[in-house]
C-alpha cells in the first residue's frame, strides 16, 4: 500500500511540472544524447573548417535543434548563429543568438550573444547591414530593426544597451511619422533610464515631434500642450542640459502659435458676423500676449468693433 502512494505522488509531481517543452533545457543530458550530438558536431566542425559553411550551420542547428540537453548544444547554436552572421544572414544569426540567450542562459557564450545581438541591431538601425535571402542582399524592414531592437532591450534591462535601443526604436517609428508609437519609445527610455546619455535627448524628441505634427496640418490644442509639456519636463528633469536653449526658444514659438491660432478663430467669428465670441478671443488674445503683433491687431479690432 505505502509503494503504491509513493508512485501516485510521484506521479502528481511530475504532472504538475507540465510538458518537457514549457522547461529550459539543461545544459548536460544523457550519455546517449551527448554521444550523437559529439558525432554529429565534429561533422559540424569538418564541414566549417573545409569552407562548406552551409552543410556545418545545417549540423549544427541540427543538434540545438533535436538533442536541445547535450552538452554541445549552446555550443552548437552558438557556432550556428556565429556562421550565419558572417554569411550575412542577418535575421537567421539573429534568432539564433536569441535562442542561445533563451535556452542556454548559463552558456560562456550567453553574454558573447547579448553583445552580437546589439551590434546587429545598431548596425541594422544605422542602414550599415542588410540580410542576405538567397545570395542577393535586401534592406530590412523598419518594423524588423524595431523588433530587433526591442529584443535587445528586453535581453539587457536597465543597462547602457537597453536605453540605447528603446532611443533607436524611437528614432525609426518618427521617421516613419508614427508619432504614438515614437513618443512611446522615446517615454520609455526616460522613465526606465532616467540617469542614461539618452535620457534628456528622448525628452527633447517627445516635445519636438508633437510640435512638428502640429506644424503639419494637425494643431489642435491637444497637440500644441503636449507639445509644451514635454518641453517643460525636459527643462524640469535636464536642467543644464545642452538644448535647453533650443527648449526654451520652441516653447516660445509655442506660446506665439497658440495666441495666432486664438487671433484666427477670433477673426473668424468676426467674419461670420458673430461679434460677442469674436470680441471674446480679441480680448483672449491681448491677455496672453501682453503687447506684440497679435495683440496691436486684437486690440484694433476690438475698438472697430466697440470697445470691450
Amino acid at each position: 500500500m505505502r509503494s503504491r502512494l509513493i508512485l501516485l505522488a510521484a506521479a502528481v509531481v511530475l504532472s504538475s511540472c507540465g510538458d518537457d517543452s514549457d522547461l529550459p533545457p539543461m545544459v548536460s543530458g544523457g550519455g546517449a544524447n551527448n554521444a550523437r550530438a559529439d558525432a554529429i558536431y565534429e561533422k559540424a566542425l569538418g564541414y566549417e573548417q573545409s569552407g562548406k559553411r552551409s552543410k556545418a550551420i545545417k549540423q549544427y542547428d541540427k543538434i540545438a535543434d533535436d538533442i536541445p540537453l547535450a552538452t554541445k548544444a549552446p555550443e552548437a547554436r552558438f557556432r550556428q548563429a556565429k556562421l550565419l552572421e558572417e554569411e550575412g544572414a542577418t535575421l537567421k544569426a539573429f534568432d539564433a543568438y536569441q535562442d542561445l540567450i533563451v535556452r542556454y542562459q548559463g552558456s560562456g557564450h550567453y553574454k558573447e550573444s547579448l553583445d552580437a545581438q546589439a551590434r546587429m541591431a545598431f548596425a541594422a538601425a544605422d542602414g550599415d547591414i542588410k540580410n542576405s535571402f538567397l545570395g542577393m542582399k535586401s534592406k530590412l524592414s523598419p518594423d524588423k530593426i524595431a523588433g530587433m531592437l526591442q529584443k535587445v532591450a528586453d535581453n539587457a534591462p536597465r543597462s547602457s544597451v537597453g536605453a540605447r535601443a528603446e532611443y533607436k526604436m524611437g528614432d525609426i517609428y518618427a521617421e516613419r511619422d508614427e508619432i504614438s508609437k515614437a513618443v512611446r519609445a522615446y517615454r520609455g527610455v526616460v522613465e526606465g533610464y532616467p540617469d542614461s546619455p539618452e535620457a534628456p535627448e528622448a525628452q527633447f524628441r517627445i516635445g519636438e515631434i508633437l510640435m512638428k505634427q502640429a506644424q503639419e496640418g494637425n494643431q489642435d490644442q491637444a497637440n500644441l500642450n503636449r507639445s509644451r509639456e514635454a518641453f517643460q519636463d525636459y527643462l524640469s528633469q535636464f536642467p543644464g542640459h545642452k538644448r535647453n536653449g533650443e527648449a526654451r526658444s520652441l516653447l516660445g514659438s509655442l506660446g506665439n502659435r497658440d495666441i495666432k491660432n486664438t487671433y484666427d478663430i477670433a477673426r473668424f467669428y468676426e467674419k461670420k458676423g458673430n461679434y460677442s465670441s469674436a470680441k471674446f478671443y480679441y480680448q483672449e488674445v491681448m491677455r496672453e500676449a501682453k503687447s506684440g503683433e497679435y495683440y496691436d491687431k486684437s486690440k484694433a479690432r476690438l475698438d472697430a468693433l466697440g470697445g470691450n
